[in-house]
C-alpha cells in the first residue's frame, strides 16, 4: 500500500494557512475474509483514504453504495462525493479531525469487488466492519474518534460497533436503521430484477440508467417533486416527455458512466440483508432521521433510537429526503459538533 503522504496548504476563509495532510493506498487485507453470509475472500484489497490535520484524531465517514474514499478534496471540490459536509471549516471539519474514508468491498472503487460478470459473494454490512476493523489494525489506529454513517454507511456503523464497540467513541447515524424496512426492500428488487435482465440482454448500460432512475424516485420526497417538475410535458419525436422523466434518466446516465452494475446489484444487496442487533451497540450514538425519508421512516428510526442503550435523537424535516444528508449542510451543521466535544449521552 502507498503510505508517502501528501501535503496541502490551503487559505481558510480567514485567510490563516491550514495544513491538510493526505495519506492515501490500497491495502491488501492479510488472510481468508470470512464472510457473514458464506462463502470468504482471499486477500481482498481495500482501498483508504485519511485527509486532515496531522495528528488529529480520526473520523471515519461511510456514505451510500455510491460513496468512495474521497470523502472531501481541497483542490477537486467535485471529486468529494460529501464535499458540501466535510472539508476545510465545514461541518466535519478537516482543521479539527482527520477524515477516514474507504472503498467498499463489492463496490465500483479500487477495493475488491465484482467485475465482468464473474461470481462474488454476497456481503453483509457485518464484512465491511471487519475490514475496517483490520485497516485500523495495519494504520495503527486504536480508536476512532467517531464513525459518521450516512444510508449504507449507516448500516456499516452500527455493525461495526456492535462487533468493536471498543474501536469508536461514538456514533453519528443518519438516515439507517437496524434493519431495512420492507418496502425500501421492494423498490430495490424491482431494480435489481430490471438490471439482471438487462444484463441478460447485454445491455449493461441501459439496465443502470434505468435501475438508478427508480431509486432515484425513491431518494427524494413527493413534495421536492411536486415543487420542481409540475410544469407540462413536450413532445420529443411523436411522443410526451415529461419534466420528471428527463430529470430522472438523465441521472440514471450519469451513474451508469461511473458506476459497475454487478457492484451496483452486489452492495444494493447487501443494504437489503442488513440486520443488527440494536441492543448490542453501546456507543454512544446520535441518530439523525428525516421525517420526508420514503426508504428509511421515521418509525423505523425512532425504533432504532429505543432499542440503543445510549442514543439521542434528532429529527429533521428536509424536501430532499433520503439524500438530505449531502445536501442539508447547514441543518446538519450543529448535530455534528457532538463530535468535537463530549460524547452523547
Amino acid at each position: 500500500m502507498s503510505l508517502a503522504p501528501r501535503h496541502e496548504n490551503l487559505a481558510g476563509a480567514d485567510s490563516e494557512a491550514t495544513s491538510t495532510e493526505v495519506v492515501s493506498g490500497v491495502l491488501q487485507l492479510p488472510g481468508r475474509l470470512s464472510l457473514h453470509h458464506g462463502g470468504s475472500l482471499d486477500q481482498p484489497s481495500l482501498g483508504w483514504r485519511l485527509a486532515g490535520k496531522p495528528g488529529a484524531p480520526v473520523i471515519l465517514a461511510l456514505g451510500g453504495i455510491s460513496a468512495h474514499r474521497r470523502v472531501f478534496d481541497p483542490d477537486e471540490p467535485r471529486a468529494g462525493w460529501w464535499s458540501e459536509i466535510a472539508g476545510v471549516r465545514r461541518a466535519l471539519d478537516s482543521t479539527r479531525v482527520r477524515v477516514l474514508g474507504i472503498d467498499y468491498l463489492g463496490g465500483s472503487g479500487e477495493s475488491s469487488g465484482p467485475s465482468g460478470g464473474g461470481v462474488f459473494p454476497s456481503l453483509s454490512s457485518y464484512d465491511q466492519a471487519q475490514a475496517v476493523r483490520q485497516l485500523l489494525d495495519q494504520l495503527r489506529i486504536p480508536r476512532l474518534r467517531a464513525i459518521v454513517g450516512a444510508s449504507y454507511g449507516g448500516m456499516v456503523a452500527l455493525a461495526f460497533a456492535e462487533r468493536y464497540g471498543d474501536r469508536v467513541e461514538q456514533l453519528l447515524v443518519i438516515s439507517a436503521a437496524d434493519r431495512t424496512h420492507p418496502m425500501a426492500t421492494a423498490w430495490r428488487s424491482v431494480q435489481r430484477r430490471l438490471l439482471r435482465f438487462a444484463l441478460s440482454s447485454g445491455d449493461a448500460t441501459e439496465g443502470m440508467e434505468l435501475a438508478r432512475a427508480l431509486a432515484m424516485a425513491s431518494y427524494r420526497s413527493p413534495e421536492e417533486f411536486a415543487a420542481r417538475f409540475a410544469q407540462a410535458p413536450r413532445q420529443i419525436e411523436g411522443r410526451f416527455v415529461f419534466p420528471v422523466e428527463e430529470y430522472l434518466f438523465a441521472r440514471g446516465r450519469d451513474y451508469a458512466a461511473r458506476y459497475r452494475a454487478e457492484s451496483f446489484l452486489c452492495l444494493s444487496e447487501s443494504i437489503d440483508l442488513h440486520s443488527v442487533d440494536a441492543s448490542r451497540v453501546r456507543t454512544p450514538t446520535m441518530v439523525v432521521a428525516v421525517r420526508e425519508d420514503q426508504l428509511v421512516p421515521i418509525g423505523d428510526m425512532r425504533a432504532l433510537a429505543a432499542r440503543l442503550p445510549h442514543a439521542r435523537l434528532h429529527e429533521l424535516s428536509s424536501l430532499y429526503g433520503h439524500d438530505a444528508f449531502l445536501k442539508e449542510a447547514a441543518a446538519l451543521q450543529p448535530v455534528f459538533e457532538s463530535l468535537y466535544g463530549v460524547a452523547v449521552k
